[in-house]
């Protein structure tokens, strides 16, 4: 048996259902940074006035049971292709 670390191994991994997160505070803050006349108008707060953002994951969220199924799914098959997937 061998044990490898991948760094970043959930950055390859597309979802295959949709995943909703909901983002609060200081992080929904910085996503309207990034573009704020895309995501400003998706952003509404609660009742402590906190800003909330809903999002739609692309890819696996780290720590996951799913992103640790998909990735091995991928490995597996890029493996299987030689290397080509």
């Amino acid at each position: 048996m061998a044990v490898a670390d991948i760094p970043s191994a959930f950055l390859h991994v597309e979802m295959e259902q949709g995943v909703h997160m909901l983002l609060e505070g200081t992080i929904a803050k910085l996503i309207i940074k990034l573009d704020p006349k895309l995501y400003r108008k998706y952003i509404w707060k609660n009742k402590h006035d906190k800003p909330m953002l809903y999002v739609k994951l692309k890819k696996a969220p780290y720590g996951t049971l799913q992103e640790a199924q998909l990735f091995l799914r991928l490995l597996s098959s890029t493996l299987k292709n030689g290397g080509s997937n």
